[in-house]
C-alpha cells in the first residue's frame, strides 16, 4: 500500500475515534508493545535528531534507525521503543502525517518488533536486556483495596488515641491549676 494512503488511513481511524462512533480505541490491539514504526524520514537525520522529535511524547529507551550495510546511510525509516506504551499512542496520534524537512512522515504502531541481534559483547547490560526481552510495559498488580483501608484505619486510630491523651493531659493540667488557685 502507498505510504501516503497508510498515513491517511491512520488519520481516519483517529478521527473516527474522536467523533465517538467507536466503542473502543483502535490503539488497544497494540497495548502490549511500546514500539512504533517511523517511515519517510529525511535521509540526513541521525538517531539523535529522531530522538529530539519523538522524545516530546515520552522517554525513548531504544531506537533502530535502519541504515544501508555498505554505505552506512539512513534508509529513511526507524523503529522506536518508548519506556511507556502510552507514549506510542501520543506519537502516532500527533506525529503521523507531519512534515519534517519537507517530507511527510508515517508513524504507526508495531505489534511484534524485536531489535536486531547485534554483537552482544559490545553492548551494555541494559541495552542487551532490552533487546532480548523487549520493552513492553509490565502490568502492575494493584494492591487490594481492603488492605489500604485497614492501613488508613489504623493510622486514624493512632491519631485519635494521641489526641485523646493530649486532651486528658490538658484537662488534668487545667483541673490542677484551678484546684491550686483555690
Amino acid at each position: 500500500m502507498n505510504p501516503m494512503t497508510n498515513v491517511k488511513n491512520v488519520l481516519k481511524l483517529s478521527e473516527r475515534e474522536l467523533s465517538g462512533k467507536s466503542k473502543t480505541s483502535w490503539h488497544d490491539q497494540y497495548k502490549d508493545s511500546a514500539w512504533i514504526f517511523v517511515g519517510g524520514l529525511p535521509y540526513d537525520l541521525t538517531e539523535g535528531d529522531v530522538i529530539c522529535v519523538f522524545s516530546q511524547y515520552g522517554e525513548i529507551v531504544n531506537i533502530n534507525l535502519v541504515r544501508d550495510k555498505e554505505t552506512g546511510k539512513s534508509k529513511g525509516y526507524a523503529f522506536i521503543c518508548f519506556e511507556d506504551q502510552r507514549s506510542t499512542i501520543l506519537s502516532v496520534d500527533n506525529l503521523n502525517g507531519i512534515k519534517i524537512l519537507g517530507r511527510t512522515i508515517r508513524v504507526d504502531h508495531c505489534e511484534q518488533y524485536r531489535a536486531p541481534n547485534a554483537d552482544m559483547s559490545k553492548i551494555d547490560e541494559v541495552t542487551a536486556a532490552v533487546r532480548i526481552q523487549g520493552c513492553a510495559p509490565v502490568p502492575i498488580k494493584p494492591e487490594p483495596v481492603v488492605k489500604q483501608e485497614k492501613e488508613k484505619g489504623t493510622k486514624r486510630k493512632k491519631k485519635e488515641k494521641k489526641s485523646k491523651k493530649k486532651k486528658k493531659k490538658r484537662s488534668k493540667s487545667t483541673d490542677s491549676d484551678s484546684n491550686s488557685s483555690d
